[in-house]
């Protein structure tokens, strides 16, 4: 059997959700492959460059999402079909922000292009657009960071009954913090 780059990142999607970031080694997969490990830098350059393609599968069914109505229903449906992508898969929010922060995702990129298009309708200064983009992706990343691992220690039964995931409404949180960010970029560009 041949062995296509679609193959690895399939397959390290599936260690992925099946084990965690924590399980996702190139030995695994080599060996889930039933292949050298060798073989997978054919296919990828090394352990980063696998991590951005596995992170732009996760981020695949945010490219859907396009302007929708004003900028702030722009931000607030990007947002919410990125915490909905990140939460599809185990330690999702950790990988995508690790190939984020590494520069290996072109979904991630094509995310803040997006928001700083959003940025300038909401009339912020060029020079400020993008830093006001990843500001909004820093938020949805480390929510959904903290959601998946409240989520991972409930599962445990390690989280206090008043901090159990039954009591609290992530979805009300998210939505709350996200119209802060947004009323404060309103209010940030009304006053500059």
């Amino acid at each position: 059997m041949q062995l296509h780059k679609r193959d690895v990142v399939d397959a390290a999607t599936a260690i992925l959700d099946e084990y965690g970031i924590g399980d996702l080694t190139m030995r695994r997969l080599a060996r889930e492959l039933n292949v050298t490990p060798g073989a997978l830098y054919w296919h990828v350059a090394n352990k980063q460059e696998l991590l951005g393609a596995v992170a732009d599968r996760i981020l695949e069914p945010t490219r859907s999402v396009r302007a929708a109505g004003d900028w702030a229903e722009t931000i607030v449906a990007v947002c919410t079909a990125l915490r909905d992508a990140l939460l599809s898969h185990t330690d999702g929010a950790e990988l995508v922000s690790a190939s984020f922060a590494a520069g290996q995702s072109r979904v991630a990129t094509e995310i803040i292009e997006l928001l700083s298009a959003a940025a300038q309708e909401a009339g912020v200064a060029p020079e400020d657009r993008e830093p006001a983009a990843r500001t909004v992706v820093y938020y949805v990343l480390g929510f959904t960071v903290d959601e998946q691992s409240r989520r991972q220690w409930d599962s445990a039964g390690a989280l206090p009954g008043d901090e159990a995931m039954l009591t609290v409404d992530h979805d009300r949180r998210f939505a709350f913090g996200l119209r802060v960010l947004v009323d404060g970029l309103g209010v940030h560009t009304r006053i500059s």
